[in-house]
């Protein structure tokens, strides 16, 4: 879906995972990732539980585990960014999930 592939451009661009792509087998289709070795741990959260704007430290305390170390990823209304956009931008939504 444009989720899963809009969050795998977010771990992409902070380096966790290489080139990736879309193998249409028209069913509901594969992605092809190219691991580069930097990711330990990637998870969802699931319900998506909302994250107001002051609430991002205490979720960066719960899931990574140190500062600067890591990424949450959520949805916006300016689109699906990490943590620290969101927090650039000002901006809650929804938690989608976390990598580091």
């Amino acid at each position: 879906s444009k989720v899963v592939i809009r969050f795998l451009r977010v771990m992409q661009k902070h380096g966790y995972i290489g080139e990736f792509e879309l193998i249409d087998d028209h069913r509901s289709g594969k992605i092809v990732i190219q691991l580069n070795g930097r990711l330990n741990k990637c998870g969802v959260i699931s319900p998506r539980f909302n994250l107001k704007a002051t609430d991002i430290e205490s979720w960066v305390n719960r899931l990574l585990p140190a500062r600067g170390f890591g990424v949450i990823i959520l949805t916006t209304s300016s689109g699906i960014m990490d943590h620290e956009e969101a927090r650039r931008r000002n901006v809650g939504g929804k938690i989608l999930g976390y990598c580091y």
